[in-house]
């Protein structure tokens, strides 16, 4: 079989990994002119340190992983109200199995792991027409193609799933919450640490830690906001926004806040998810975010994105190449664990409100939703 896969971040790469190990022929399409730089500190946990294992990666990976010694949580002076060495804000328990690790070094993990697969960057999907041949795409280079399947692995604002499934309106639920991630110098001299600042009644807050040896950071800010209509590719419209919405913030903001203006690897989108009947139509199914996004707040969108491309690869194997019998095996397996974890979400937004208020917030155990699932073996 011939399969394209739309996106060249996580789930993208480490599907391409799976596939070509049970013998089909992979090409990646990816936007960007190469594997996209930047991005936030992200989470392998659960059955995704199990893929890990079983791709051979998990000390490779781990040996890349996001070093923190603890957290601390400032006043807008700067001075310090509670401190941790047991937990991170953005990692959890520094003492557990659980891999943080930044996004571009994962991706490029996946990508160099994933071999000879075909790339076409600096490209995307423009059309795809589907008959009993085969999937026909053509691209907005021009290119056309036709592919046995094609996988949606292109993200929140999956083009892939507007092409086939409808506007992206008919399935993200926003969760009230907009985030701002960009690299900048660590002006703090942060030793393997990170310092948050989050102002109570005012809906924002953001913090900043050191990585790659404490040569740089990574920033973090979000606010509290009803949905908001902006191009998600326009970077510039998306710093005006955060500048508008953070001008007047206290501690270091507003120095961070220029940094931005020289980073290329900003990024700001809603904290949101998507939710679907079927992650697959014809010869096209989503992948990771693009079907399933649980959000930063779940903590899960790696791991999810890891443990489905395992599975949908496994189950394409396993049934010889028949998609609709593979696409449905796929959703069989994965639905529970990407509903329970899709709450995490939820509960976690619950919890830390309730930190926030003094108060103590009882919900379902976060390690026993990611450990729930259990891998076959394909």
């Amino acid at each position: 079989m011939n399969i394209l896969i739309s996106g060249a971040s996580i789930g993208g790469p480490a599907l391409a990994y799976w596939l070509t190990r049970h013998g089909f022929d992979v090409t990646i399409v990816e936007r960007s002119n190469g594997l996209r730089p930047g991005g936030q500190a992200i989470d392998v946990r659960g059955p995704a340190l199990d893929v890990a294992a079983r791709m051979g990666l998990l000390e490779e990976i781990r040996a890349h992983r996001v070093q923190m010694r603890g957290m601390s949580m400032v006043d807008g002076e700067g001075n310090e109200v509670y401190r941790s060495e047991e937990h991170t804000f953005t990692g959890g328990e520094l003492a557990g199995p659980d891999i943080e690790i930044l996004r571009d070094d994962l991706s490029q993990i996946l990508a160099k792991a994933a071999g000879e697969v075909g790339y076409l960057f600096g490209d995307s999907i423009k059309e795809i027409v589907q008959d009993g041949r085969g999937a026909h795409v053509t691209f907005d280079s021009g290119l056309r193609r036709t592919f046995d399947v094609v996988v949606g692995a292109d993200g929140l604002h999956s083009n892939t799933r507007g092409l086939v499934f409808g506007p992206e309106s008919r399935f993200i639920r926003h969760l009230g919450t907009y985030l701002a991630v960009w690299t900048a110098p660590n002006i703090l001299g942060l030793d393997r640490w990170q310092v948050f600042h989050q102002m109570p009644g005012t809906g924002w807050g953001g913090g900043v830690m050191s990585v790659r040896g404490n040569s740089e950071a990574r920033v973090y800010m979000g606010f509290e906001s009803e949905p908001i209509a902006f191009d998600h590719r326009d970077v510039e419209a998306q710093k005006r926004i955060l500048r508008d919405r953070m001008g007047g913030a206290g501690w270091v903001f507003p120095e961070l806040l220029e940094h931005m203006g020289e980073a290329e690897d900003f990024h700001l989108d809603a904290m949101a998810q998507i939710h679907m009947d079927s992650w697959s139509s014809g010869r096209v199914v989503l992948l990771g975010d693009a079907g399933y996004c649980g959000s930063p707040l779940s903590g899960q969108g790696t791991s999810m994105a890891m443990v489905g491309a395992y599975v949908l690869a496994g189950e394409l194997a396993a049934a010889r190449g028949d998609h609709t019998a593979a696409f449905a095996a796929y959703e069989r397996e994965l639905r529970d664990y990407v509903r329970g974890n899709q709450e995490l979400a939820l509960t976690n937004k619950a919890r830390v409100e309730a930190q926030q208020a003094g108060e103590e917030y009882r919900g379902e155990d976060f390690g026993e939703v990611v450990g729930r699932l259990s891998l076959k073996d394909y």
